[in-house]
């Protein structure tokens, strides 16, 4: 089986790619599952890691080149669509965001439609497709109203995929995904970046200032387990997963401040001391203040899991912190 990952680069690319190796097997749109033979990684710059598995094959172009595209997807089975740019990318640049996010989508879903029989794609959206000011609760049934550019781009790739799923061109499941940590110290041109800064940055004893108020509430989920969970969109059958293609995925609420308490039960009181809280309005109101009520009830039951906990992300960022420090 031929699997594909746009984006492949990225902080999640990359921990999928070897989320996917490790696993070894997918199931594709006709229900059947079948040993990953070729993986196909793919991003606008080379890659940054030296791949040695056999299955692995790296290729450098533009998916918002069709050409590129197509030759890209051709005879695939399973695609994880994750490339695009980023919220303060695509609000900065509005002609950017709409030929990365939603024109390089289209060209994914058109290469698809030219295999002739359905792919099974999986796609990364975001929480960003619901806009300010943020609802008392949010559930399977909220309307999406966003109030970013780069929300309103994903927004449109899920109705578009819902289409394309709709006409049997495809089989396709959308992840609304929250704030994933703990990012590298790599500007991306998120405006949410600093939910990864305000856990990295301390414990690594470096100072940091955080943009939000201690009550600032937000939604996070490791890397590993946004690998599993995208792993686990591809093996959901196709009666179970239904028309609504768009779905909510469970996630870590919590304050800056619990986010406080629990660094302090991972590294010490001396993390508390490096990170000085100056609340910027505007990342407020857009990014800290997401309510504490996350009903994602179909999630749950189709099997989608949320971490255990904050003490449970802070303690994989650590080890794998570790890790990486003993191998270099």
């Amino acid at each position: 089986m031929k699997v594909v990952v746009s984006g492949s680069n990225g902080f999640i690319g990359e921990r999928l790619a070897r989320a996917l190796l490790a696993r070894g097997r997918l199931t594709d749109a006709r229900e059947q599952e079948a040993e990953i033979s070729r993986l196909i990684l793919a991003d606008r710059f080379p890659s940054r890691m030296r791949w040695s598995d056999p299955r692995v094959e790296y290729r450098t172009g533009d998916i918002a080149d069709p050409a590129f595209a197509r030759t890209l997807l051709d005879d695939a089975k399973v695609v994880f669509h994750l490339a695009g740019v980023v919220s303060g990318a695509a609000e900065a640049d509005f002609d950017l965001g709409m030929r990365a996010n939603l024109d390089g989508t289209r060209n994914v879903l058109e290469a698809c439609r030219a295999q002739g029989a359905p792919v099974r794609l999986v796609f990364s959206s975001s929480i960003a497709v619901y806009g300010v000011p943020l609802p008392a609760a949010i559930g399977d049934d909220t309307l999406a109203l966003p109030t970013l550019s780069y929300g309103t781009q994903k927004l449109l790739c899920e109705h578009l995929i819902a289409d394309y799923s709709r006409k049997g061109f495809l089989d396709g499941r959308a992840l609304r995904l929250p704030g994933i940590v703990v990012r590298p110290r790599l500007p991306n041109g998120a405006l949410s970046a600093f939910t990864s800064d305000v856990i990295r940055e301390p414990l690594a004893g470096r100072e940091i200032v955080c943009p939000v108020s201690p009550q600032g509430v937000t939604w996070k989920m490791s890397v590993r387990r946004c690998a599993a969970n995208l792993i686990h969109a591809c093996t959901v059958p196709k009666r179970d997963w239904g028309a609504r293609r768009g779905l909510l995925l469970p996630a870590v609420v919590a304050s800056m401040a619990e986010l406080v308490d629990a660094m302090e039960r991972a590294a010490g009181s001396g993390v508390r001391k490096l990170l000085r809280f100056a609340p910027d309005p505007v990342l407020e109101a857009q990014f800290a203040g997401w309510p504490r009520a996350l009903e994602a009830r179909r999630a749950l039951a189709l099997g989608f899991q949320a971490d255990e906990s904050l003490d449970g992300i802070l303690r994989d960022h650590l080890e794998e912190t570790r890790a990486g420090s003993c191998a270099s």
